[in-house]
């Protein structure tokens, strides 16, 4: 199938209905389509809430019963936490853990109201020493779009690569519209048979939809 991320993701960005359709064109481009009834069940989130004593917000009931057992999606680098293994702390609610556990993700626990609350990280600590949240997405439905845009970009049994190279001599790579707040160093770029990542400075995770595309593309990376 085809993606038209620069067509797509400014409209996914403020409408969640809009995130869900571009998360299930991802899987579809990837070849690895969701399934209807493949995630986690209202069973399983209402018992997450009753443990938990909260309610979960509508648009993470949603990300779980669309992603939940698609590790392939949510889980090649860090870890979606299932809902048997959210917690709070830092007064958040976690739901996302750096694949070392050196950094956290949550939603704070005041903005568990609603529908599709702010996202924020924050590095791991020691218990004694309290780490300023930083801001990350500013709706959850736009954190799990980034999450399902990065993850794949890691699986080791796909076209992928990854590397440093000079992001401002890209050719043939249309940067997309930031979905990170100030301060988050992550940028996506697109390409009709591929989607890149840089993470920092130079640093990038590449995908492609096929050897011969990743072959052609990591050819003509400016490289560092």
């Amino acid at each position: 199938m085809t993606l038209d991320l620069p067509r797509d993701l400014p409209a996914a960005l403020t409408d969640r209905a809009a995130a869900w359709r571009l998360v299930a064109d991802l899987a579809a481009f990837w070849g690895a389509p969701l399934v209807p009834g493949a995630g986690h069940t209202d069973a399983e989130l209402d018992a997450a809430e009753a443990r938990l004593g909260l309610r979960l917000p509508a648009a993470l009931r949603e990300a779980y019963a669309l992603l939940g057992h698609r590790p392939d999606l949510t889980g090649n680098q860090d870890t979606l936490l299932p809902p048997a293994e959210l917690h709070t702390d830092r007064g958040c609610l976690v739901y996302r853990v750096e694949n070392q556990s050196c950094a956290y993700w949550g939603i704070p626990l005041d903005t568990l109201d609603r529908d599709d609350p702010p996202t924020v990280c924050w590095p791991d600590t020691a218990p004694s020493v309290e780490p300023e949240t930083s801001p990350w997405t500013a709706r959850l439905s736009v954190e799990c779009l980034a999450v399902v845009l990065l993850e794949p970009l890691f699986d080791e049994d796909a076209h992928t690569d990854a590397g440093e190279v000079d992001t401002a001599a890209l050719e043939g790579w249309t940067a997309l519209p930031r979905l990170h707040e100030p301060g988050v160093d992550t940028r996506f770029f697109a390409h009709p048979h591929a989607l890149l990542a840089t993470l920092g400075d130079t640093w990038f995770s590449l995908r492609a939809d096929s050897e011969e595309a990743l072959d052609e593309l990591c050819e003509r990376l400016p490289l560092i």
